[in-house]
């Protein structure tokens, strides 16, 4: 019975035998990206390399990445959905194709020496194609040489074989997904891979990305089109064991009895016939191993974010509040998910090793956050019973948005978590009114999300690689002005600002922003050249090149210089001469967190 270590390690040595370099996997936290609030899939850290940058580590590229993903964190709670999850890749950056990928993808499935999946319950799908597109009969025949019977090959369309662009313009081709059939009975004769009704199995997919959509709609060919690959770690490990959810599986059974243990309860005694059996009961137990699972990653990275009510702390800050709140349902009383967090930081040690570095930032700001909302929750919670009666009494069984934000507004008590006990209570908090009241804050979280997701280096390429090249030039002022403690803490570019966070003590002065400002300005008139050169880390070290706060660095690294004036290591992209940037102005300065100052900017 293969492990989640030996799937990452097989699939490791694997393609470092068909000559893929392992790369790091990189930081939960995207720098430079304004797409997403954390990584959330393997080729998310290498999306530059895919539109072109050169990657010093070569073409081919193998990697473990951790990854999290928020968008249903309500969801989180059946046997199947999870925040945070490892992704196994490999790329081809303009060197082999569809034959080489899917040769490869059939011999690591199908061969004895690694997952050893029987061809006859291999399924595949491909691109049927449309009026852009034609059928990908590449892909198909490449299968059938491998011997997979023509019935197991199925031609589906867009929606379901097709990756991208990230925005409306860019990289973007057919894929190819890979099934194994469950054994279990077909739905229904139109029962086929990409069913939900659990007979296939998803375990792999290679994206070959061959067009460039253009502004005006059309696919153009790539001069050197390249091949992202996927593989989740528990899902796949919880179909090699032969298990029915990955909380099955060695990612989650140590929680799990350790959750058992504390609270006096059975995970899985729905299964067992337990008369005493409440479903929820199970469904707590997965949501307490998930988020706290999840957390401990997000605490855990080298530029870990701490709970807050923004962005990825406010999220993070959710997953540790709902753990809490399950966690108490469940019988657990008092400050707890540090005991779970050190299983988590036990279990993966060894892939990950900057949880052991971190543990104790781990530990307090768990048991601070949990603190502080244990508060937060009984009073939240006391005056949710109080009402209850009335609620109870509304023929609608309707919640209104008026009272939920009283329990917001006075008591701290989050939104999600009202709904929750309205549910549990048969009762639907009226969202709508609840917006209405919270408009302020709501307008806030909107124009965060709305800077969050929107755009990106894929949908913005030109004006985000002019904030890209600004950072470098605001970095390097700032050191100037500041002092050499000043270094990179973060960064987020949108097509209409950079945000910069740096380490400072203090609030600048007027006269320092203008001077800084000043600076940065003289660099850009004097059209400085910007270079690069790949060179090894410790030589890039030598040369006087700063290296970003957190960030993992591969032996051969990318040193921008842009003339005189700024070295970094760094992966791109950025214009060619400073020239290019236009007029620079800082809009704000504030502090971000303790010693953390946050500037805004814009090019004009």
């Amino acid at each position: 019975m293969i492990t989640i270590n030996e799937l990452r390690s097989k699939y490791i040595e694997f393609f470092k035998s068909k000559g893929h370099v392992e790369i790091s996997g990189k930081s939960l936290i995207p720098e430079n990206d304004p797409t997403v609030l954390f990584t959330t899939a393997g080729m998310h850290p290498l999306v530059p390399y895919l539109l072109g940058e050169p990657h010093p580590a070569g073409k081919r590229l193998t990697d473990y990445q951790k990854c999290i993903r928020t968008g249903d964190i309500d969801a989180v709670g059946d046997t199947s959905h999870l925040t945070f999850f490892e992704m196994l890749g490999n790329w081809s950056l303009g060197d082999y194709f569809k034959k080489e990928a899917i040769t490869w993808s059939f011999e690591f499935l199908t061969s004895p020496q690694y997952l050893g999946i029987p061809v006859e319950k291999l399924s595949v799908t491909v691109f049927a194609g449309d009026e852009s597109i034609p059928r990908d009969e590449e892909s198909a025949a490449i299968w059938k040489s491998l011997g997979l019977p023509e019935d197991h090959i199925y031609f589906l369309p867009k929606e379901d074989n097709w990756w991208g662009p990230a925005g409306e313009t860019g990289p973007c081709g057919p894929d190819t997904e890979m099934f194994v059939d469950t054994g279990k009975e077909p739905c229904g004769p139109e029962c086929r891979p990409g069913c939900h009704c659990g007979k296939y199995f998803e375990i792999w997919n290679d994206v070959f990305m061959q067009y460039n959509k253009t502004a005006a709609g059309k696919y153009e060919p790539l001069a050197a089109p390249c091949v992202d690959t996927g593989m989740g770690i528990e899902r796949t490990v919880a179909m090699l064991q032969g298990k029915d959810s990955v909380y099955d599986t060695e990612a989650f059974t140590p929680i799990l009895a350790l959750l058992g243990d504390m609270s006096g309860k059975q995970y899985g005694a729905e299964r067992y016939g337990a008369k005493e059996n409440d479903p929820e009961v199970d469904k707590s137990f997965r949501i307490v191993a998930d988020h706290v699972r999840a957390a401990t990653f997000i605490l855990g990275d080298p530029k870990a974010v701490l709970p807050s009510n923004i962005g990825a702390g406010y999220v993070l800050r959710r997953l540790i509040r709902r753990a809490v709140r399950h966690g108490k349902k469940l019988g657990i009383e008092g400050v707890f998910l540090a005991k779970p967090a050190e299983v988590v930081i036990q279990n993966y040690q060894g892939a990950y090793p900057e949880l052991v570095e971190n543990r104790e930032r781990i530990l307090q700001e768990l048991t601070r956050e949990e603190e502080k909302f244990l508060e937060t929750l009984q009073k939240g919670e006391k005056e949710f019973e109080k009402m209850l009666p009335n609620l109870l009494k509304n023929p609608q069984k309707i919640m209104s948005g008026r009272l939920a934000f009283k329990l917001y507004d006075t008591y701290g008590f989050p939104i999600e978590l009202t709904e929750e006990l309205a549910a549990e209570n048969g009762l639907k908090v009226n969202r709508e009114e609840f917006d209405e009241a919270y408009k302020k804050h709501q307008d806030l979280s909107r124009a965060g999300s709305e800077q969050v997701f929107k755009g990106g280096l894929a949908d913005h390429s030109e004006i985000s690689t002019r904030y890209h090249t600004a950072t470098h030039l605001l970095h390097q002022a700032l050191r100037t002005v500041l002092g050499e403690h000043v270094a990179q803490k973060g960064s987020n570019i949108t097509a209409e600002r950079v945000r910069f966070d740096f380490s400072h003590p203090s609030p600048m002065t007027k006269e320092e922003i203008a001077r800084v400002e000043q600076i940065v300005n003289e660099q850009i008139q004097r059209d400085l050249p910007v270079t690069m050169e790949m060179m090894p880390l410790e030589d890039a070290k030598k040369a006087g090149a700063i290296a970003l706060f957190g960030e993992k660095y591969e032996p051969i690294v990318k040193v921008y210089t842009i003339g005189d004036f700024s070295k970094e290591v760094c992966g791109g992209p950025h214009v060619t001469h400073t020239g290019e940037l236009g007029k620079f102005k800082i809009i704000k300065e504030q502090s971000s967190s303790a010693g953390v100052r946050r500037i805004y900017a814009v090019l004009e």
